[in-house]
C-alpha cells in the first residue's frame, strides 16, 4: 500500500470520528458544581426518555423538553428528594412512556405478558399440528367395485 493512499485513508478515518463523536446536550450552566451530585443527576436522567426523541436518555438528547427535564431532576434533587421520589414524580407528569426501562404495573401487565403468551399459543399450537401430522390415515378397504374402476383408470393412463 503506497503511502499516499494510507495518509488518505487515515485522513477520512480521522473526519469519520470527529463527525460522528457525541455531541454534548448538556449547556455548562445547568450542570452541578459538585461532581458526587452532577453524576447522581445524570445516571436519573439515563433512566428517563426524552419524549421529542424517544430513544434517547435526556441528558443524550438536545431538545427543549429533555433540557426541561434536566432542569426538572435538578430543581427536585436541590429540594432534597431522593431518585425513586424524582423519577415518579416525572413519570406521574409524563407517563411510564418518559422511563427508559418501564415499571411492571397492572395498567401495562398485558404488555410484558404478551410476547409469553404468544409464544406459549405458538408452541401449543405447533404441538397440536405436529401430532395431528403423525397420525397415518385409516386404512380404508375398497368395495371390489372400486378395485376394479382403479384398475381401469391406472390402464387408461398407461395406454
Amino acid at each position: 500500500m503506497s503511502t499516499a493512499l494510507l495518509i488518505r485513508l487515515m485522513s477520512v478515518l480521522a473526519v469519520v470520528l470527529l463527525v460522528s463523536s457525541p455531541a454534548a446536550a448538556i449547556d455548562g450552566n445547568e450542570m452541578f458544581a459538585d461532581p458526587v451530585k452532577e453524576d447522581r443527576a445524570r445516571e436519573i436522567g439515563r433512566q428517563l426518555r426524552c419524549m421529542v426523541c424517544q430513544n434517547q436518555s435526556i441528558f443524550d438528547s438536545n431538545s427543549g423538553l429533555a433540557k426541561d427535564l434536566r432542569v426538572l431532576v435538578r430543581t427536585r434533587m436541590e429540594e432534597g428528594e431522593t431518585d425513586t421520589e424524582i423519577l415518579a414524580y416525572i413519570s406521574d407528569r409524563y407517563g411510564d412512556y418518559v422511563l427508559l426501562e418501564p415499571r411492571f404495573s397492572a395498567r401495562n401487565a398485558v404488555l410484558w405478558a404478551a410476547p409469553v403468551l404468544a409464544l406459549g399459543l405458538g408452541l401449543i399450537g405447533a404441538a397440536f399440528y405436529l401430532r395431528g401430522r403423525r397420525k397415518p390415515l385409516a386404512a380404508t378397504d375398497l368395495t371390489d367395485d372400486e378395485r376394479a374402476a382403479a384398475r381401469k383408470l391406472l390402464q387408461e393412463g398407461r395406454s
